[in-house]
């Protein structure tokens, strides 16, 4: 549904977007995810029609909307595309169900018509009791469910979500997760999610795109990406909590000793146990701070720059700045080179 082929954007000398390509399937529901400033806001304003790419295409089907080499994109009203921004940005002079109303009446949608979908939509959103209220009278979370309702009255086959939970607490945050994804089933359509919250990404998407430095780390399914991370940024950045890297050349005699000496080893948190003594395979760290995790304790330790986590059943209680030993298996679950690269 979506295809994107050496995609770039540059602002000067800089490339927010780098050489990005990849191909969505029709009804997937993908979510870029990275660091701020990674390029993923470009990326899908770029979606969207609201930034002409410097270089490469997007094609929706199999139409071209975007061409960054002969410079030109169709306006964004003529993608089939909807977009839901990080503010809402509801119209505060119109009611709510004024609001879903506007973009079926610029569509030249007859007014019986008009009236049919704007029930249809606000009763699938649970807020067709807010019809007659105005932004300023309803919540930050209804005003989301009014964002949403708006986009996807028009019927478009592309669902565009530039971060639209930040604003939300966190109890809100998880329920309108559920909401997003049920509207998505609902309507058929492909979805692009913009989050820099790596939760929100594993638990949403059927497809994720790890982006840093405007460029794609790793593409694939939440499940591969946790299991067999493509680089070191990505084994540091996905899972509750990340995989640890710990350069070799500070493990263990015994863990290190068939490793190469410039690579870091990833070791998953919950494959690790921790000790109040040294013990053989075991590294010292200064206690920081453990917290319940799922009816486990997730325990972090520091070490100068490192920062080391494990999950265990039961742990000794610690104090800040108590040593405790985290204790390695015996092989590492994956090796990265210094640049990153994954060895083996």
């Amino acid at each position: 549904m979506i295809r994107i082929e050496n995609l770039v954007k540059s602002f000067g000398a800089f490339n927010a977007v780098d050489d990005i390509s990849l191909s969505v399937p029709e009804g997937a529901f993908l979510v870029l995810v990275g660091p701020s400033g990674c390029g993923k806001s470009t990326m899908l304003r770029m979606l969207a029609g609201l930034e002409t790419p410097s270089g490469g295409t997007i094609a929706f089907g199999d139409r071209i909307v975007s061409d960054g080499n002969r410079g030109w994109t169709i306006d964004p009203a003529q993608r089939d595309t909807g977009l839901v921004f990080q503010s809402y940005a509801l119209w505060p002079h119109m009611s709510v169900a004024g609001n879903v109303d506007w973009p079926l009446k610029i569509a030249g949608m007859a007014r019986p018509e008009r009236q049919a979908r704007v029930a249809e939509v606000l009763t699938m959103l649970g807020i067709a009791p807010l019809a007659t209220r105005y932004p300023n009278e309803i919540s930050g979370g209804q005003q989301q469910r009014v964002a949403i309702a708006r986009m996807i009255a028009p019927r478009p086959s592309i669902l565009l979500f530039d971060e639209p939970l930040s604003n939300l607490d966190a109890k809100l945050r998880v329920e309108m997760r559920t909401e997003l994804l049920r509207v998505h089933r609902a309507t058929g359509a492909t979805s692009v999610y913009v989050t820099h919250d790596q939760v929100e990404a594993m638990t949403m998407a059927s497809h994720v795109a790890v982006l840093n430095q405007g460029r794609v780390e790793q593409f694939g399914t939440p499940e591969d990406l946790v299991r067999n991370p493509a680089t070191a940024f990505v084994a540091t950045f996905v899972g509750t909590p990340p995989a640890n890297l710990v350069p070799v050349s500070v493990l263990p005699r015994e863990r290190a000793a068939s490793l190469p000496a410039q690579a870091s080893a990833m070791y998953r948190p919950e494959d690790l146990s921790v000790s109040a003594i040294p013990i053989e395979g075991s590294l010292a760290f200064d206690f920081a701070e453990a917290s319940p995790v799922a009816g486990r304790t997730m325990l972090t330790g520091i070490s100068d720059s490192l920062r080391i986590t494990a999950v265990v059943d039961a742990a000794p209680r610690f104090a800040v700045g108590d040593k405790v030993h985290f204790v390695l298996p015996e092989a590492p679950a994956a090796l990265f080179g210094a640049n990153g690269e994954r060895l083996s």
